[in-house]
């Protein structure tokens, strides 16, 4: 019997410290609770450590793997060529989050 498609999305994201501060990317199949960890210092993490919390970018996969594939091809990247792709896309790199409406999320572990 063939499984049961999945419905879930998967997301890449890059976050960044400050205009021309460090830069971050990841991969998540919540998106809203990554950023609300992510902003709240949740996550004992690099992103914690350096103050990585504005939303400045993100791409949305219907499978896992291809979100995983794409993470890791951001993350091999020269960061002049993350800062091109993001300022394409937000040119002013402003919060994609600003406006989400971030209440804590549930505490379950993380499954990705």
């Amino acid at each position: 019997m063939a499984a049961a498609p999945s419905h879930r999305s998967y997301w890449v994201y890059m976050l960044a410290s400050k205009p021309s501060g460090t830069l971050y990317a990841g991969v998540t199949n919540s998106l809203q609770r990554r950023v609300w960890e992510h902003k709240n210092g949740m996550i004992p993490s690099f992103t914690k450590q350096y103050r990585v919390k504005t939303l400045v970018h993100f791409e949305t996969y219907r499978d896992a793997v291809d979100a995983i594939r794409r993470e890791k091809e951001l993350k091999g990247w020269l960061r002049a060529k993350k800062i091109e792709l993001i300022r394409q896309q937000n040119p002013l790199r402003q919060d994609l989050a600003s406006d989400w409406n971030l209440l804590p999320m549930d505490s379950s572990p993380r499954s990705e």
